[in-house]
């Protein structure tokens, strides 16, 4: 299996270093990649990424989030205003691919109209947003699993929905990255 994490200027860094991580430490063969070639890509933390190389044909897309609700210089919200992301994952998804995304990087697959009927989550300040492109919202669900296309909702929950897209292989990394099945009750510290 195939995995892509497609960057662009302005992602959230845990959007797509934390599915990164739980993809690598399975072995499965990941990239961060960019729609464009680029010699880096910048996160919205400040964070400077040298992507492997540009969109190829992966089993699995990961589109991360970030800067949508703020609408910052750079982000998900700019990169739909240019539909270059949009047109690629409509592309993918006509191909028969599989796509995934972390928090408001499904506001980037609803904007290209794949997520029309469909139910799906996003970041809970991009609700609204989801539900006015037409999705059908799971506004309680970490992640929503439709076949062809997962989203995940906030940030952290990229990190579960890349466990679930692992099967069996998930308790093994669960493990390595001490990422609890369930959460686990505050601890007391004196």
């Amino acid at each position: 299996m195939t995995i892509e994490i497609l960057l662009f200027d302005g992602f959230d860094d845990l959007d797509a270093f934390g599915p990164f991580e739980v993809f690598r430490t399975a072995g499965r063969d990941t990239r961060y990649v960019t729609v464009e070639p680029v010699e880096r890509v910048t996160s919205s933390h400040g964070t400077t990424v040298v992507p492997h190389g540009v969109l190829g044909d992966p089993d699995l897309l990961v589109i991360p989030g970030g800067g949508w609700s703020d609408r910052a210089a750079g982000g998900a919200y700019l990169e739909a205003q240019r539909g270059v992301i949009g047109a690629k994952l409509v592309e993918r998804h006509a191909a028969g691919r599989r796509i995934a995304s972390v928090c408001t990087g499904a506001m980037l697959l609803a904007e290209a109209g794949l997520l029309t009927g469909r139910r799906a989550i996003t970041h809970h300040t991009a609700i609204e947003d989801l539900r006015a492109a037409g999705a059908d919202v799971a506004e309680d669900a970490r992640y929503v699993d439709e076949g062809d296309i997962v989203t995940a909702g906030g940030v952290t929950s990229g990190i579960d929905m890349a466990l679930y897209l692992l099967g069996d292989d998930a308790d093994a990394v669960r493990r390595e990255i001490e990422w609890p099945a369930e959460p686990r009750p505050a601890g007391s510290f004196r």
